[in-house]
């Protein structure tokens, strides 16, 4: 079985980590790079970057931002937002990531997915799904969650396992930032119907949340923003608190 892991993630705009609700209403959560080093020495199994608004202002990831957090890091380093060719993913490797992570790119060129996939390994080719529940169905958003697709979230996701994805990055745009939990529901159905690694993301408010997201479904990872980056829950309380009931973690 594979033990479970507790992640991070740098929301990135303008060079700096932002947090939101909803995707909305961004405010400063600190220096990154302050931020990679304070949870490598907290014991992060892991540390997700993405640069939010690359792909709606039509531009590239920072790779010299990427260099330096990479520098600080031994733990696996995700780098996702604006990564749409191969020579993109060639950069950001050869910058210090160890995966990088596609949303909106895969989601109009889904070859790209197999195409990273074959030139890479499908170890290191992530797909981010944002996704929100309207009229009773889950359906894919794209461009930082600003555009609703045609595609549901189910069938997108057995799609992108099909195609070389090696992990998805789940995130509930219902629950994202509202510290409300991770949204179970959406969890539990994709988990249950993929064979690859599922990271739940958006929603996590406290230990408890962890704990349920990982008894409740197959997540084998759970990422979180704000409640690490406020300093609400710590990263090495979370383990031991997660260890005592029994939950086999990193």
């Amino acid at each position: 079985m594979l033990k479970k892991r507790i992640i991070p993630c740098l929301d990135i705009k303008d060079g700096t980590t932002v947090k939101g609700i909803n995707f909305e209403g961004l405010r400063n959560a600190g220096n990154p790079i302050e931020l990679a080093k304070k949870y490598e020495n907290e014991g992060a199994d892991e540390l997700v970057f993405l640069d939010i608004t690359a792909t709606i202002e039509e531009r590239k990831t920072f790779v010299e931002l990427v260099k330096e957090i990479a520098k600080e890091l031994s733990i696996p380093f995700t780098v996702g937002g604006g990564i749409s060719t191969i020579e993109d993913v060639r950069k950001l490797l050869e910058a210090g990531a160890d995966k990088i992570s596609i949303n909106s790119s895969a989601v109009k060129n889904p070859q790209l997915i197999s195409d990273l996939s074959k030139e890479f390994g499908s170890q290191c080719i992530v797909v981010a799904i944002d996704t929100k529940l309207i009229n009773h169905s889950d359906w894919i958003h794209v461009k930082g969650g600003r555009e609703i697709t045609d595609l549901k979230t189910l069938d997108w996701a057995k799609k992108v396992e099909e195609l070389g994805a090696g992990e998805i990055l789940l995130t509930s745009m219902d629950g994202d930032g509202t510290k409300n939990g991770f949204d179970l529901r959406i969890t539990k159905l994709i988990s249950e119907n993929v064979n690859i690694p599922v990271i739940a993301s958006g929603g996590a408010g406290n230990m408890a949340d962890f704990e349920n997201v990982f008894n409740k479904t197959k997540a084998t990872g759970a990422l979180a923003a704000s409640v690490f980056h406020f300093g609400e829950v710590k990263i090495q309380d979370l383990k031991s608190e997660l260890k005592s009931k029994k939950i086999a973690i990193r």
